[in-house]
């Protein structure tokens, strides 16, 4: 939660900034979503790149596992199931 308060926090002053300049924003709604979703999608090459030069299979499970939650924000259903550790004492 602390960093979507953080997030909304950045963005609103930057926003606050832009309006005391009398700036528009940079890009149309549509299009600056647009570019965040290249960017995740982007961010998912390097991971697949490495597994095929380490001749690695690309597996539906793999990718779900690894690239998907990345992308969604959803944690993959591994961490859901699993139960909460316990600490030591």
């Amino acid at each position: 939660m602390k960093i979507y308060l953080v997030s909304i926090a950045a963005g609103t002053l930057i926003g606050f900034l832009y309006g005391l300049l009398g700036v528009r924003s940079p890009a149309p709604p549509l299009v600056a979503l647009t570019g965040l979703l290249g960017i995740l999608l982007g961010e998912q090459l390097v991971p697949v790149g490495r597994r095929l030069l380490r001749r690695e299979p690309l597996t539906a499970a793999w990718f779900a596992e690894e690239c998907v939650p990345k992308v969604t924000g959803v944690p993959p259903a591994s961490t859901v199931d699993a139960p909460p550790a316990r600490p030591q004492p």
